[in-house]
């Protein structure tokens, strides 16, 4: 049987909790039917006006593509896997089933994305050694590390441990971690997040000092010879099982001229009890140290412990692909907005028992799906945009948002002028919010424009209501960012319609601690793309808004991202 008939008709008969057409009475394209208004009525809110849903967004075939998306025949979307076969076909052929052109000026519905694939091998361990006495720390159980050297083996040999606090070197904050001590050759141990100061580094909010690409980022342009960040879960965002479950699984980078040979020779992180044993060995208490890296001041520590750790590696390089689709401007074609979500996920994983597949299905098919949706609604427009928009799957953003920076290094359209990047990862799947979730509210003008659509839909912007987890830095628009383009990331809202206080918030932890880069991140029975449906509609609007308009939002003026726009769009 077709797959898309069979998800269709899987999708008709989840129905979807109140986004389908329970009864099947659905209207045009999928948009809500005559059902779907009496039940709203009959709701807590029928004194509310129902939101209008964009004709081609729909509930029914946004779950048929996330549920294909996230089929065990995908095999998880790993990049170089079958699975990136499937999902790169899967996509052209909705795009171009719509009538949307090929997104590449070169005529393809592709941009390559030449990356790296290290597998380290087992077995690896740590010896960790004061002279006395050595501790053996485990993969996985104990450290996860890697190299990302484009090489088949490397080794660290009695390299000192160095403690470097939160390792920001932040002269804005007048801080700096690292001081004047050579740390080249050294084993640097990190703090995860940022310093927690309720005046400077963005208060309970991560600022990119707090992220762990940042820290290793600073380990390699200090030549340190490793770096770890040790785990604590709260800080971190996600439990330790999300980074220890494959020790040897193969990790991905852009293929780079020096092999990588500039970055640290092993990177990763470390429980914060096995840190605890480390401090311990080396005389000294883990958390006084920890309290010293909150103070202004801090130097670093030197341990007097040494690490040793060889790895071996399988390498492959991979061809992977971002896949494009364009709907072309009517008056300014060389103007592009962009849509953005990330097709892959974290594959399989042949060592586990039963179910072996991470299927990712929230993360991030309803975001791939979501494009498919907008594109829908931009052909079913009697009127094409003013702007060109573009609508871009980008790969390996698991592995360090590595499609979208090879994009915005690589891009197919002028980044000065790319009007703004709309990102999606992760969908709702809990029912209708009042709100929508702004990652990052206050980065940039854009979030202007998110306001005047979310009073026209009756809804409101609510900030990220956990701001210490660093989300703005830690998907797709990111690397927009970096690059200049004012980016806009809307997640989940959390004041869900018909469900009791905290409702929302309740869901968000348990998705982080049951599903978050798990096998069970799968459809489930229960789901509601309800809420997604409206959210799409808000995305549509806003992109739209900007597609017809002649406006270019910037940055604020406390964004660390606005020089760069302006050396790009000089007034």
């Amino acid at each position: 049987m077709d797959r898309w008939l069979w998800a269709v008709g899987l999708a008709m008969l989840a129905s979807c909790g109140g986004g389908g057409m329970e009864d099947g009475s659905a209207g045009p394209n999928g948009t809500a039917g005559p059902a779907d208004a009496a039940a709203e009525a009959a709701t807590e809110i029928e004194a509310e006006a129902a939101t209008d849903v964009v004709a081609g967004i729909g509930a029914e075939t946004l779950l048929a593509e996330t549920l294909i998306l996230s089929s065990d025949e995908f095999e998880g979307r790993a990049p170089g896997s079958a699975g990136e076969e499937l999902t790169v076909d899967y996509l052209v052929e909705q795009f171009s089933a719509l009538g949307v052109s090929p997104g590449n000026p070169d005529g393809t519905w592709v941009q390559d994305v030449p990356l790296v694939g290290i597998t380290p091998q087992p077995p690896q361990n740590l010896v960790v050694s004061n002279g006395a006495g050595a501790l053996t720390l485990e993969p996985s159980t104990d450290y996860v590390a890697a190299t990302r050297h484009v090489v088949d083996a490397v080794a660290v040999d009695g390299a000192e441990f160095v403690f470097v606090g939160y390792g920001a070197r932040a002269p804005e904050y007048d801080w700096d971690d690292f001081g004047e001590l050579d740390l080249s050759g050294r084993i640097l141990l990190f703090l995860v997040n940022d310093p927690p100061l309720d005046d400077i580094f963005g208060g309970p909010a991560m600022t990119y000092y707090g992220r762990w690409t940042y820290k290793h980022e600073m380990a390699a342009e200090l030549g340190a010879a490793g770096s770890l960040v040790i785990h604590e879960t709260e800080p971190a965002g996600y439990p330790w099982e999300v980074i220890g479950a494959a020790p040897f699984g193969e990790t991905f980078d852009l293929a780079a001229p020096d092999d990588n040979l500039g970055r640290a020779t092993f990177e990763g992180w470390v429980q914060r009890a096995t840190a605890e044993s480390i401090f311990e060995m080396a005389g000294l208490d883990f958390e006084a140290a920890r309290q010293q890296a909150a103070v202004r001041g801090f130097e670093p520590i030197p341990l007097g412990v040494t690490g040793s750790l060889a790895i071996r590696n399988e390498i492959r390089r991979i061809d992977s692909r971002n896949v494009v689709a364009k709907v072309e401007g009517a008056e300014a074609p060389d103007e592009v907005l962009i849509y953005v979500a990330h097709w892959d996920h974290v594959g399989r994983d042949e060592s586990l028992e039963g179910d072996q597949i991470f299927n990712g299905a929230a993360d991030n098919a309803t975001g791939t799906a979501g494009l498919i949706e907008l594109a829908r609604a931009y052909s079913l427009s009697a009127r094409p945009p003013r702007r060109s928009v573009l609508f871009l799957a980008v790969t390996a953003e698991e592995a360090g948002l590595l499609g979208s920076f090879h994009y915005v290094r690589n891009p197919l359209y002028p980044v000065a002028q790319t009007v703004a990047a709309l990102n999606m990862d992760v969908l709702n799947q809990w029912g209708r919010t009042r709100d929508l979730t702004i990652v990052g509210l206050g980065q940039s003008e854009l979030d202007d424009v998110a306001a005047v659509i979310a009073e026209q839909l009756g809804r409101t912007l609510a900030p990220d209501p956990e701001p210490e987890k660093g989300f703005f830095y830690r998907s797709d628009h990111f690397a927009f960012a970096r690059a200049g383009i004012p980016a806009f990331y809307a997640d989940p809202g959390v004041e869900y319609i018909g469900k009791p206080e905290g409702y929302g918030a309740q869901k968000r932890i348990e998705y982080t601690a049951n599903d978050y880069h798990q096998v069970t991140d799968e459809v489930k029975p229960d789901w509601d793309l309800a809420g997604a449906v409206e959210d799409l509609t808000f995305l549509y609007l806003m992109g739209r808004r900007l597609a017809d308009g002649e406006e270019w939002p910037s940055w604020s003026e406390t964004s660390e991202f606005r020089a760069l726009r302006e050396s790009q769009r000089p007034q």
